[in-house]
C-alpha cells in the first residue's frame, strides 16, 4: 500500500484552496495566503487557478504585499540565490517559505509590482518584504530611473537588505551585496556623503572600493561619464545637489 504524499512546502491553507478549486472549480482567495496558493498553482500546472490568483493579487496589492508578490514573480528554478534563500527561510522563517517558490510566466506580475514600488518607493523600502527580497528580485528595482527615493536613502536600504541576507545565508555582507551594489548610483552623492560612505565601507564592507573610486572620478573630472560603467542618471526621487549640473556633460 503506497504511503502518504507529503507536501511539506505547501501551507495547509494554500493546499485547501487548491483542493477547493479542483473539486468545485472555484476558490475563495484571501490576502494573507494568496501568494502561497499562486505558488502551488504554478508548481502543479493549474493555469486557471494561477490566473485567478494573479487577478486577485493585482486587486489587493499594497505596500505590505508588493515585495512579497515581486519575489514570487521573479524567482525561478535556475536561480541559485532563490533556492538558497528559500532553504534558509524554511529553517529560520517558516511563515515566509513561499516567497521564493519556483515560478514561471509571471512577468506581468513582476512589472505591476515594480510599477507600484516606483510610486511608493520609500514606504516599500521600510517593509520586511523588501529586506527579504532575493538579489534577482532587487536588481530590476535598483536599475529603475523611476524610484521615488534619494540615492543616499537607497544606499542605506541596500545595506540593511544585505545585512539581513548575510544573517540568513551566513555569508559576509559584501558577498551578499555583490550581485546588486553596482546598480547604486554613487556619483549622485555629494562629496561629503561619499566620504562618509567610504568611511563606513571601511568598517563594514558593502561596496567594492573601485566603485567608490569611479564615483570620485566623476567628481574630480566634473564629468558624468568620467568613469565608464558608473551610472549617473538621476531617479525621480533624487534630491538636487550642486554637482549634479555637470553629471550629464559628455567629454568633448
Amino acid at each position: 500500500m503506497p504511503g502518504p504524499v507529503v507536501l511539506s512546502s505547501v501551507p495547509a491553507d494554500a493546499f485547501l484552496a487548491v483542493l477547493e478549486f479542483l473539486y468545485a472549480n472555484s476558490v475563495r482567495l484571501h490576502r494573507h495566503s494568496v501568494l502561497e496558493v499562486l505558488t502551488a498553482a504554478v508548481e502543479y500546472g493549474l493555469e486557471e487557478l494561477r490566473e485567478l490568483c494573479l487577478e486577485f493579487v493585482v486587486k489587493v496589492l499594497d505596500v505590505e504585499l508588493v515585495c512579497e508578490a515581486l519575489q514570487v514573480g521573479v524567482a525561478g528554478p535556475a536561480c541559485r540565490w532563490a533556492s538558497a534563500w528559500r532553504a534558509a527561510l524554511l529553517t529560520r522563517h517558516p511563515s515566509f517559505c513561499c516567497q521564493v517558490a519556483v515560478t514561471f510566466g509571471l512577468g506581468p506580475l513582476q512589472e505591476r509590482c515594480i510599477a507600484f514600488i516606483e510610486t511608493h518607493t520609500q514606504e516599500a523600502l521600510r517593509t520586511r518584504g523588501f529586506l527579504e527580497l532575493s538579489a534577482p528580485a532587487l536588481l530590476p528595482l535598483l536599475r529603475s530611473d523611476k524610484l521615488r527615493v534619494d540615492e543616499a536613502e537607497l544606499v542605506l536600504a541596500a545595506r540593511s537588505w544585505a545585512r539581513v541576507g548575510a544573517a540568513v545565508l551566513e555569508r559576509p555582507v559584501a558577498e551578499v551585496a555583490a550581485p546588486v551594489v553596482r546598480e547604486l548610483r554613487l556619483a549622485l552623492l555629494a562629496p561629503a556623503e561619499l566620504s562618509a560612505l567610504e568611511e563606513q565601507n571601511q568598517r563594514e564592507p558593502l561596496i567594492p572600493v573601485e566603485q567608490i573610486v569611479e564615483a570620485w572620478k566623476c567628481h574630480a573630472l566634473r564629468r558624468g561619464d568620467a568613469a565608464r560603467g558608473t551610472p549617473c542618471r538621476r531617479r525621480r526621487g533624487t534630491l538636487p545637489r550642486e554637482h549634479h549640473c555637470f553629471l550629464d556633460l559628455p567629454f568633448k
